[in-house]
């Protein structure tokens, strides 16, 4: 990791300084206020949020990275979206894909899609085709840049603008914090920013296909997520420390097939 820190200065601590600094700047203002932290890596997963932050990256042509994770098991919207977005900002796009041995073990260990069995399992398969591949994509950067918001669902309820991730020793930087899901369509309608054609079909988050639904009214905006299990926080560990996510129970994945 290469963060730019003023003498005598711990991330932690820089962390909670640029939390306030945050909240007083418009999104381009966010964006490039983090990427002079160090290098500064966005990792989108074409969703409507993380669409506004792309766009904003492009238009303003920040120095920020671009990546997504191609796992193998998106909806072909979504795929589609990545070419359109390219195409649309002049960009590219970073793909990092799982590992072919890892999603045999897997497979070998679980099948397929034994996801739905078990959260063992499930997290085993975010492990393989989201975790493993995020590692390769923030490898040397300083400032990751998400799509959180604090409405999306109330385990990031208190998502702060900045905060220093342990984890990965970087600042993780959430510019979006505070937009909520009203804020976020009337600016893509403003900005005519291209989105996934799933949001118009009930899907205001989208993963993977075979852990993703649309929502029924009145459902929290992450509720198509993993739908099949019973933990009402349940997350894929990019978000969470993964210690937090492998102590989750094991047996709260119940699915009809």
């Amino acid at each position: 990791m290469t963060l730019h820190l003023p003498a005598g200065q711990d991330p932690a601590t820089l962390a909670t300084t640029l939390n306030s600094e945050l909240e007083n700047l418009d999104l381009p203002g966010r964006l490039a206020l983090a990427a002079t932290l160090g290098p500064a890596v966005f990792t989108t997963s074409l969703g409507i949020e993380d669409q506004v932050i792309t766009a904003a990256i492009g238009t303003h042509r920040l120095p920020v990275e671009v990546s997504t994770l191609e796992t193998g098991r998106l909806f072909k919207e979504t795929v589609d979206l990545i070419g359109e977005t390219e195409e649309r900002y002049g960009m590219e796009i970073r793909r990092f894909v799982p590992e072919q041995d890892d999603i045999d073990a897997y497979a070998e260990k679980y099948g397929l899609n034994g996801f739905y069995d078990s959260v063992e399992a499930r997290h085993a398969c975010c492990h393989v085709r989201k975790l493993k591949p995020l590692a390769r994509a923030l490898a040397g950067a300083g400032v990751w840049i998400t799509g959180l918001r604090r409405g999306q669902s109330g385990n990031r309820a208190t998502t702060p603008f900045a905060e220093y991730d342990a984890e990965r020793n970087l600042i993780k930087v959430n510019p979006l914090a505070d937009w909520d899901i009203e804020t976020i369509r009337a600016h893509v309608a403003a900005e005519a920013i291209p989105v996934n054609p799933l949001h118009a079909r009930g899907y205001p988050s989208i993963g993977c296909e075979p852990c993703t639904r649309a929502i029924k009214p009145g459902e929290p905006e992450r509720a198509g997520r993993w739908w099949w299990e019973n933990d009402e926080k349940r997350e894929c560990g990019l978000h969470v420390p993964e210690s937090a996510v492998e102590s989750v129970p094991q047996a709260s994945s119940q699915i009809a097939r």
